[in-house]
């Protein structure tokens, strides 16, 4: 009986050679100069020219010298885009006789080559070296290798912790679509199987507060708090007297950057009114506080900017608009921290905070409450003005992320006019998004029960409740859930609950009330910093507030929902 022929790819033989190579020292040839200078043809973008150069190298060489020259030459061929090359000329060479250098571009390279043919064990098997530290210009390369394996293989988390560690590493758009991919990786995984893993996690690994994000986004409590790099979201607090026993501790004079003229200053009013309410029902050691006005314009944020720390302030809130934001957040270095009251195109400088109410956050919550509650096919529904759009791309990019589908998505006008053919013609549907505002909410019910998907799960913005008030006609609103603000639906230690606000001051009134909670906060956040940093989860008005380790303050809503035209309060909606 004849013996079956087996016939082992030059791929897997490279592969079952590195096996054997744990246990065996290697004989190791430092790169040449001819060789160092083929090599740095890569890094001018002339990878073809590289490739050349060290082929007709290896022709020249023997032995260890040779392998090396011959496994620089298939990873910049592979660089090239030549993978029929690259691999010729990785199965000639002998990798036991590698340097660590030439080693660390031959292994990547396999594994790039293994993955491209849908080998993903094969793949790992190669990076699962080095023991010495990888090659700068390798390593992020090499972590993104690896997790395109464990996601091949099914191990979500684990590539995302790969993603993670490469992270740091990338910069512009490689980094946002990093991210954009590691938030996919978690959202595939359950509720459970995200909080044990990310508890499991050791102090300080890359993933944690991408996970801890993941958490407090389905409203589940972190298993710590965020970690801290102290080189850059440390908080400078060493003016202010030591904390008191629930960590209040406030800054010793405390500038507030706000457009009280020009076109933000409405959206102002009941940001100071809140803020203010804070400060003066605190009856504890308060900081000198000074208001300067912005204008609403970059240069008027820079020069308020200037002024606070010419005055010796030690803290700063403020400025409010987006571009105002990006004008301080541009500056090289900011010599007085600020909590700023909107989300930046940047993160926020060392030692510095963001804080915002952005209607990408809306997006989110209303994404990650649906997926919560397993609606995965969704119609989104959202005004045509630019909280409207950024809202729904917000939600779109979510739901995707967290394994759900947007069946149809529509821009309503207001009034709404006639949409009922184009939500028949979206599908069956389980969950519906209303970005939209409380008038146009009340058109659009009765045509979602039309076109039969007014049963699914409907889920609005905190844009929902403006123009709303009268029961007799909010009824037609029953049954939609919202994020609300904390105060609205339970006491908040130092304010007066929502309706008592609302007499007192105008500001407190309907839409306006969400700013104004929003300006309380921003006075607590201020004055508990520290404490915020080091432990989470403080109680707030527009939600459960928590510091990550970029110096964002993320927001845990409460939610509600009409009944009878009447907002009420869900429990246990989280």
């Amino acid at each position: 009986m004849n013996k079956p022929v087996v016939r082992i790819s030059a791929l897997s033989l490279s592969l079952l050679l590195l096996a054997g190579c744990a246990t065996t020292s290697l004989t190791s040839a430092p790169e040449s100069p001819a060789q160092s200078q083929a090599l740095l043809l890569i890094e001018q973008g002339r990878p073809r020219d590289a490739a050349m150069q060290l082929e007709s190298l290896a022709g020249t060489l023997r032995g260890a010298a040779r392998s090396n020259a011959l496994a620089d030459a298939a990873f910049a061929w592979h660089e090239a885009g030549d993978a029929t090359r690259a691999r010729s000329l990785l199965s000639q060479l002998q990798p036991r006789q590698l340097s660590a250098a030439s080693r660390q571009r031959y292994l990547l390279t396999t594994a790039e080559l293994a993955l491209a043919d849908k080998q993903p064990a094969q793949a790992l098997a190669a990076l699962s070296e080095p023991a010495t530290e990888l090659l700068p210009a390798l390593a992020s390369r090499w972590q993104l290798a690896r997790a395109a394996a464990l996601q091949a293989t099914g191990d979500n988390f684990g590539a995302a912790q790969e993603r993670a560690r490469a992270h740091v590493g990338l910069a512009g758009k490689p980094r946002t679509d990093n991210q954009a991919a590691i938030v996919g990786l978690l959202g595939t995984l359950d509720d459970a199987t995200l909080q044990s893993r990310a508890a499991a996690l050791a102090a300080n690994d890359p993933l944690y507060n991408f996970a801890g994000r993941a958490l407090i986004a389905r409203g589940m409590p972190l298993p710590r708090p965020f970690d801290r790099d102290a080189a850059s979201t440390q908080f400078d607090t060493s003016k202010r007297p030591p904390a008191m026993s629930d960590g209040y501790r406030p800054p010793v004079k405390l500038a507030v950057l706000l457009p009280l003229s020009g076109r933000l200053a409405t959206a102002a009013q009941p940001v100071r009114d809140g803020l203010l309410t804070g400060y003066y029902g605190e009856t504890r050691r308060k900081p000198e506080i000074d208001f300067i006005d912005t204008a609403g314009t970059p240069a008027g944020a820079l020069s308020a900017y200037d002024r606070a720390v010419a005055s010796g302030v030690d803290f700063i809130v403020g400025p409010l608009g987006r571009d105002e934001v990006d004008a301080v957040y541009g500056r090289a270095q900011l010599p007085v921290p600020v909590l700023a009251l909107n989300r930046g195109k940047d993160a926020p400088p060392a030692g510095s905070a963001g804080f915002s109410l952005a209607p990408e956050d809306d997006g989110v919550m209303a994404a990650e409450y649906l997926r919560g509650r397993e609606r995965a096919k969704v119609i989104v529904l959202h005004s045509s003005d630019d909280t409207g759009r950024r809202t729904a791309a917000a939600f779109a990019e979510r739901i995707t992320q967290r394994g759900g589908q947007v069946l149809a998505t529509v821009a309503v006008a207001d009034p709404v006019g006639d949409i009922s053919a184009r939500l028949r013609a979206a599908g069956q549907a389980d969950g519906v998004l209303l970005a939209v505002r409380a008038p146009q909410a009340r058109q659009l019910a009765p045509q979602l029960a039309l076109a039969g998907v007014g049963g699914g799960t409907r889920v609005g913005t905190s844009q929902l409740t403006v123009g709303s008030g009268k029961p007799e006609e909010d009824v037609a609103l029953d049954g939609i859930i919202y994020p609300n603000e904390a105060w609205n639906v339970r006491g908040v230690a130092g304010l007066p609950s929502a309706g008592t606000a609302g007499q007192m001051l105008p500001s407190a009134r309907g839409a306006a009330g969400r700013l104004f909670a929003f300006g309380f906060d921003a006075w607590k956040i201020s004055a508990y910093m520290e404490s915020l940093a080091a432990q989470g989860g403080l109680s707030g008005a527009t939600g459960t507030l928590y510091l990550d380790g970029g110096g964002n303050i993320l927001r845990v809503p409460a939610w509600s929902t009409f009944s009878g035209g009447r907002p009420m309060p869900i429990a246990n909606a989280n």
